[in-house]
């Protein structure tokens, strides 16, 4: 969430609708927890009924940022680009084979 809203307000609905791929079996009840998590610790503000990122709220999507990053580039380390593009795309097949399987 903090990504999506580094990018700029945006409604409770349009946050649920970026929520969607992520839905625990819990689904609206955890966004819901989840949101209000971030509300109380100031970290997102509800403001003319749009949901933006605090002065804290950017910082610490700018440290978890750079952290992931730091993480990519020590993962990738000696992997070209061709290589990197060939495993994410072979792992998306077989993320899509196993969503297959899962509605048989």
């Amino acid at each position: 969430m903090l990504s999506a809203l580094s990018a700029g307000p945006i409604t409770p609905e349009e946050a649920g609708q970026l929520l969607l791929p992520f839905n625990a079996a819990d689904g609206d009840d955890a966004q819901e927890r989840d949101m209000a998590a971030l509300v109380r610790r100031r970290l997102v503000i509800l403001l003319d009924g749009r949901l933006s990122l605090t002065g804290a709220g950017f910082a610490l999507h700018s440290e978890a940022s750079g952290l992931v990053d730091a993480a990519r580039r020590e993962l990738t380390a000696g992997i070209g680009a061709d290589e990197y593009a060939m495993a994410v795309s072979v792992l998306e097949r077989m993320s899509n084979n196993a969503d297959r399987l899962g509605t048989r």
